[in-house]
């Protein structure tokens, strides 16, 4: 089915070269040249995906969303901000109202359907009901479970952030990875992140493979490495190191403790 995306955009050359771009992605693309505008065409054509400008002179790219959010027809509809410029005010106040992502110009074509590419496919997993996390095998599904609800916050805007952390911390992964895997910039994500929850994405990886750490300390008799390796550390002496930055103590001296 061919994806439906709504440009707006004052200036009209960069408009019509988005345009043509997604004609040649098969993509249908509508142009709209004021924030006014593209309010209208949104109503209309009900597009799976906006990219509106922010700075333009009779309705700028915040007032835009705000309208759109307003609607229960379009409220849902992925958006991403387009600007010369991004600044730590201008994420907070996208971020607010509900914006999907920034994009920053002069942007390239690559990264212009690069964003278009990740958004729409995270809204196709939204529909499907779909989650990244992997299902965890049966013996270790109840206790996973457990410990994913103890570490992450009720929080919907980072869902899918907590699940594929959830599904990949024993694997080596860092900001980008998750950025790349829910269909974020990874500065936007940290934003998102940082506003949200008061701490990074790092900071969450982090947290969930020390909850694994002292779970694996308390209940088995593995040694450092081995825990180490399990959890995404492929250094026993870094994963020593992270441990008694947070806890105080080295996990073999917390392992040894009677009262942890």
């Amino acid at each position: 089915m061919v994806k439906t995306i709504l440009v707006i955009e004052d200036e009209a050359q960069t408009r019509e070269i988005f345009l043509r771009c997604l004609q040649f992605e098969n993509f249908k693309g509508i142009g709209a040249e004021n924030g006014s505008t593209g309010v209208r065409l949104a109503t209309k054509h009900q597009p799976d995906l906006v990219v509106c400008d922010i700075m333009m002179p009779d309705m700028d790219g915040y007032a835009v969303l705000s309208s759109l959010q307003q609607n229960n027809a379009t409220a849902s509809i992925p958006f991403i901000f387009l600007t010369a410029k991004v600044t730590m005010a201008d994420l907070r106040q996208g971020m607010t109202l509900g914006a999907d992502d920034y994009l920053t110009k002069p942007c390239t074509v690559e990264d212009f359907l690069d964003a278009i590419a990740s958004r729409l496919k995270r809204q196709e997993d939204l529909k499907r009901g779909l989650q990244t996390a992997l299902p965890p095998s049966p013996d270790t599904q109840s206790q996973k479970a457990t410990t994913a609800e103890t570490i992450f916050p009720d929080c919907p805007r980072l869902t899918a952030v907590f699940e594929f952390i959830e599904a990949h911390y024993q694997q080596s992964i860092n900001l980008t990875d998750v950025a790349q895997a829910v269909g974020y910039s990874p500065a936007y994500l940290t934003n998102l992140s940082q506003s949200h929850t008061g701490r990074t994405v790092k900071a969450w990886i982090i947290e969930r493979r020390m909850a694994q750490a002292r779970q694996l300390l308390a209940s088995t008799a593995e040694s450092i490495k081995q825990i180490a390796d399990s959890i995404g550390y492929a250094d026993a002496s870094y994963f020593t190191r992270q441990f008694r930055k947070l806890h105080g103590v080295t996990p073999q001296v917390w392992r040894s403790q009677p009262n942890r």
